[in-house]
């Protein structure tokens, strides 16, 4: 998993491996019990993408060895 920019600063590194995650909700609950303070928060604005594809809902699949990347909201063009 890619973590960029405020995503990775807020976790405390750019990159993680979480296994056996499920689906996102588990991935991200996953990423804030191993991140640094404020990590949730900041987890809470970003996008997640699954092998290349947005994952919207909580409830989306991430099979083991998915690439995700964690993506926060981009501004100006």
């Amino acid at each position: 998993m890619r973590l960029f920019a405020g995503a990775g600063e807020a976790y405390g590194e750019s990159e993680a491996w979480i296994e056996h995650a499920g689906d996102v909700a588990s991935l991200v609950a996953a990423l804030v019990a191993a991140g640094g303070p404020g990590t949730a928060e900041v987890l809470s604005r970003c996008a997640l993408i699954v092998d290349g594809v947005r994952a919207d809902a909580p409830d989306t699949p991430v099979r083991d060895g998915a690439l995700v990347d964690v993506l926060p909201p981009f501004a100006g063009g």
